[in-house]
């Protein structure tokens, strides 16, 4: 611990946390920003708030499926989080003649909640093993260390594995390999779906609302825990038992104030504010644009399918609602980062660092490494993007792509029988699950539009050799939209993907030229081997080289700033981070002024009977209009409030994540951020950051009085 917080204290520094920025690496809260956390309304002490001997809020807070945030909300394993955590477990769970997406789901008793495939995983304890891997790297290059890191981190994390009762451990790299943590986690394998509002309700606002405020969505879920009977994790089983959490947050029907106390736990994705200049010209000029561009198109072909029919919306959903998310994300970013000079505040600074680094060998090249790597993968850049978001935007291309190892086996001399059919067997249980998810009419749409825009878009020297060149000689002119249309069409119509006997022969004898010729897999592998083979090596050398600069900047900067404060952190990566701030309203632009929450009034005034996004089950509609609130309704407003908005620094990751108050309360569930601030995961902007949260009583109303699951409200322990 004493090593650790020497690294904090001499990374101060490279940035500043100003305001309420921060992820905050929970054992080292009382060290570094405890006294602040009580200026701002906190009533708890250190060992409350994270503690290894002793329960405390870190044991109430998981991991949710591997890629979101949740919190145990009762003494029976009970679980709370966002509804778009819960999406694909909803949607798997549901059928056309039990539509729970649509419709939405509660269980009145645990005999009718549903099995899910989710896991879930609780923080045990943070260990700092730089010491240790420090060791095992020492004296070797940076090629070196990129090829031994996992030998050594796998080693570290041996000694905690214990899978009978589910113990693991996960080694982080922070400040960009100048520090490793250890996370131990206990995983538990039996999750079930409670309930869930109607997705009417959960993503209400869909596309239009995402990334804005004001909000008004019921983004929640509510799934639960279970354990062997005596208490371990355990597969699936009806003898399975609730589980008996070490502690549970406490639910708080008060309401909040402009001002009060906000703090999150959580799991944030990823952040990167110690990015250079060039990355963010790269990001803003190529990267992002593409990405957008690309997506847009992914999500347009199949929105006009999903509107036709209820069982595609319901088979497209996940993809569709994963595929958006971000497509808007990275269109805010750009604009953001370009609205508030981010770029040209980068290269303020690297100025600044080049004149100390001067004369200093480590260090005095460092930028002008970063600008030469940046210049050699620079020009293959976008044709990365193209491959990845335009030819395997295609869920076919996808599948077909997966058939590349089956016939390099095929193909590899001296080839085993055994090898090749466990590869077909393989093959085939993938084919089954790729058809239940696919929808043919939108998918023959985006393999056109895709191959034409890279086409037009990529430097002809970067196309797969002959690949174009054939499919002018059958199909007509590469200019003509038509071309691309018909040839989309003859794949469609003729891969064996879909044709059952076809493939049933071929998996019961496969033989190489019957893939090669293939038009699907022709399509695909032409592609895939032409990035494998001539760009990912040199991708693989960019990052590398990047990852080897990153780590000696930070430590250039470290010794520009000797006697800088000890308050810093690490860019997010997934590991369990704690913010701070409060409830607050802010003025996005001039003459324009947003509350800090929001009501059902609001709802009512975006309702569109019918719409898309802004539909609601009559139910709801007739209760708001009655105001029929009961023991939820905001006494200040004299209205049932939806959401509202904190300054708390979070990012992707932190998704269904606990909002408390200064006691430990759980007042709503974080679930976005503002578009005015989608630049977070490179720059925090004090003044305009906001954490956009769903107020836990408008959580328990849905459940309550619109779903009338009080089952699940007297399970609770509510503050009033």
């Amino acid at each position: 611990m004493k090593k650790l917080l020497l690294v904090l204290v001499l990374f101060a520094g490279i940035t500043k946390a100003k305001a309420d920025e921060g992820m905050w690496l929970p054992m080292l809260l009382g060290k570094q920003v405890y006294n602040d956390m009580v200026k701002k309304g906190l009533k708890l002490t250190k060992e409350q708030l994270y503690s290894v001997n002793k329960s405390s809020l870190k044991d109430a807070i998981i991991i949710f499926g591997g890629g979101c945030t949740g919190e145990i909300v009762s003494n029976q394993g009970l679980i709370f989080t966002n509804h778009h955590c819960g999406y694909g477990a909803i949607t798997k769970a549901s059928s056309v003649e039990h539509n729970y997406l649509r419709d939405g789901f509660y269980a009145f008793n645990k005999d009718q909640e549903l099995e899910s495939e989710l896991t879930v995983q609780f923080l045990d304890r943070i260990v700092d093993v730089t010491a240790e891997v420090e060791a095992g790297l020492k004296g070797l290059s940076w090629e070196e260390r990129s090829k031994k890191i996992n030998d050594i981190t796998r080693s570290i994390t041996d000694k905690v594995l214990d899978k009978e009762n589910g113990l693991s451990g996960r080694v982080y790299s922070m400040f960009k390999g100048n520090q490793y943590l250890m996370y131990v986690y206990k995983t538990y394998r039996d999750i079930r779906l409670v309930g869930a509002p109607p997705e009417s309700v959960g993503k209400f606002g869909g596309d239009t609302d995402n990334w804005e405020w004001p909000r008004h969505t019921g983004d929640f879920s509510i799934f639960r825990v279970y354990t062997s009977k005596d208490g371990k994790p355990a597969d699936y089983s009806r003898e399975n038992i609730p589980l008996k959490p070490k502690y549970f947050l406490p639910v708080s029907i008060k309401g909040v104030k402009d001002g009060d106390y906000a703090m999150i736990y959580g799991y944030p994705g990823g952040t990167n504010r110690y990015e250079t200049s060039y990355g963010i010209k790269l990001k803003n000029e190529i990267e992002n644009p593409s990405l957008v561009n690309l997506r847009a198109m992914r999500l347009k072909y199949m929105h006009a399918q999903m509107i036709k029919d209820p069982a595609v919306k319901l088979k497209l959903a996940n993809s569709y609602a994963g595929i958006a998310n971000y497509w808007k994300f990275f269109d805010g970013e750009t604009k953001q980062l370009k609205k508030f000079h981010t770029y040209e505040q980068k290269q303020d600074y690297e100025k600044n660092f080049q004149k100390w680094a001067n004369g200093k060998p480590e260090f005095e090249n460092i930028l002008s490494d970063y600008e030469a790597n940046y210049a050699a993968w620079t020009p293959y850049s976008k044709m990365r993007q193209y491959t990845n978001e335009g030819i395997m935007g295609s869920p076919l291309a996808v599948f077909a792509a997966s058939l590349i190892t089956l016939e390099r086996e095929l193909l590899k001399p001296g080839s085993k029988a055994e090898d090749i059919k466990k590869l077909a067997e393989t093959a085939n249980k993938r084919r089954t699950a790729f058809l239940e998810s696919e929808d043919k009419p939108s998918d023959e749409k985006i393999v056109a539009d895709a191959a034409m825009m890279f086409y037009q878009d990529i430097e002809k020297s970067q196309h797969p050799v002959g690949f174009y060149e054939s499919l002018k000689n059958i199909f007509g002119s590469l200019e003509d939209e038509a071309t691309y249309k018909k040839w989309a069409k003859n794949m469609f119509d003729n891969t064996i993907v879909f044709d059952d006997s076809k493939w049933n022969s071929f998996i019961a004898n496969p033989e190489a030229n019957v893939l090669q010729s293939d038009p699907a897999y022709a399509y695909s592998s032409a592609f895939v081997q032409n990035y494998n083979t001539k760009y990912a090596p040199l991708y693989a050398a960019f990052m590398n080289k990047n990852n080897e600069l990153g780590m000696e900047y930070m430590k250039g900067i470290m010794q520009m700033n000797p006697a800088a404060a000890a308050k810093m952190y690490p860019d997010a990566n997934f590991s369990m981070r704690v913010s701070y701030g409060s409830v607050k309203s802010y003025s996005p632009r001039d003459a324009v002024y947003y509350d800090y929450e929001t009501t059902s009034k609001g709802i009512l005034e975006k309702y569109i009977p019918g719409d898309y996004e802004f539909d609601l089950p009559a139910r709801q509609i007739e209760l708001l209009k009655k105001k029929e609130f009961g023991q939820y309704m905001d006494k200040r407003k004299k209205d049932l409030v939806v959401g509202f908005i904190t300054t708390n620094d979070i990012t992707g990751g932190n998704s269904g994540s606990p909002v408390m108050d200064g006691y430990g309360n759980l007042i709503g569930l974080a679930f976005d951020g503002n578009y005015e601030a989608l630049s977070h995961k490179i720059a925090f902007d004090k003044d305009l950051n906001r954490t956009i949260c769903v107020d836990v009583r408008y959580v328990l109303w849905c459940i309550d009085i619109l779903g009338g699951a009080k089952n699940i409200i007297n399970e609770l322990k509510i503050v009033r």
